[in-house]
């Protein structure tokens, strides 16, 4: 029943008091409405009803309804039904926007502006709806929903909700950069990638096709004898400069046995994307020399350019290599 003007002395029915209670507990038949509407003054303690299945308004104006009046609002329709201000002032703790089966009163503080208590809010209805999802929240609460397997949830201002899953960053990772068959009298791995704080070289399955000879690498394709210096070792260690970092020893006996593909070894370089430092390296590993002796080899040394070292050139001195494999990481 809509708000009633009475005068002194009129007898109500039993039909009015009883649409008055209804209307005074919110209850009583709602203006049913299936498109957006405008309220009117008749709708003063009334209950309008949206069941549209798109999105609606229920505009407020100002002028219309006096302090004290109240409108109850539902929306059974499956579309948004959003309480928007026409010339009146609509505020709210809650939410503007009705869901389906979400309800408000807007009640009036003046004939100019009103307050929405809305009953649920948007969001109290969860959007979630997978396993791992999460809140999110722009202007309203929202779904995030859960990443990939290994994916971290990261920070993202041009993400709508603020918030993205990702590929987790690398922090200490090895990232394998290149596969060299090892052939020919010598290898070059070139173009290498400075994005990296350390080289890791493996090598392993190494063979000659003539004769034992020193294995070697060359960074920079770098000969100059100033340009490196070591601290060598297999039983006994000794400071010197040499032209090349070597994996083995001077030759004959000292030298991997050509057909032992049982040598492997491990060198790392440091800092060796710097353009104004020189750069440590670290080299391990083991061999067979000429007399069929397991020899391990630890050296460590300093390459003393201080260019970015882009390329390395692996040989041997006894020949051309035939079997071998390099593999280059980078690590973070």
């Amino acid at each position: 029943m809509a708000k009633q003007i009475f005068t002194t002395g009129q007898v109500l029915t039993a039909a009015q008091l009883t649409s008055l209670q209804q209307t005074a507990m919110n209850g009583g038949a709602a203006s049913n409405k299936t498109a957006s509407y405008t309220l009117v003054s008749s709708d003063a303690g009334t209950a309008i009803s949206m069941t549209s299945t798109s999105a609606t308004t229920i505009t407020v104006n100002t002028g219309i309804f006096s302090d004290g009046d109240t409108v109850l609002i539902q929306n059974l329709g499956s579309g948004d039904c959003t309480i928007t201000a026409g010339t009146a002032t609509v505020n709210t703790a809650g939410s503007l926007i009705l869901p389906q089966y979400d309800a408000g009163i807007l009640k009036f503080v003046s004939a100019s502006s009103a307050v929405f208590y809305d009953f649920i809010q948007v969001g109290a209805t969860s959007p979630l709806t997978t396993k791992g999802d999460l809140y999110g929240f722009s202007t309203s609460d929202q779904r995030i929903p859960i990443g990939a397997n290994g994916t971290i949830l990261t920070a993202d201002s041009t993400e709508n909700l603020g918030l993205k899953w990702a590929t987790a960053a690398s922090g200490g990772g090895m990232t394998l950069l290149s596969t060299t068959t090892l052939s020919g009298a010598s290898v070059t791995i070139s173009g290498i990638s400075g994005s990296y704080k350390t080289l890791e070289l493996q090598i392993f399955n190494v063979t000659n096709a003539s004769s034992n000879g020193s294995f070697r690498c060359n960074p920079n394709n770098e000969p100059h004898a100033t340009d490196f210096v070591s601290n060598k070792g297999t039983t006994t260690l000794s400071i010197d400069q040499d032209d090349v970092i070597r994996f083995s020893g001077g030759g004959g006996t000292n030298s991997p046995n050509r057909t032992n593909n049982e040598n492997a070894w491990v060198l790392k370089i440091y800092n060796y994307a710097s353009t104004t430092t020189r750069k440590p390296y670290l080299l391990t590993g083991g061999y067979y020399n000429g007399s069929n002796a397991r020899v391990a080899i630890h050296q460590s040394g300093i390459i003393r350019f201080t260019s970015a070292l882009t390329s390395l050139v692996i040989s041997n001195d006894g020949g051309s290599l035939s079997t071998g494999t390099a593999l280059l990481y980078g690590v973070s």
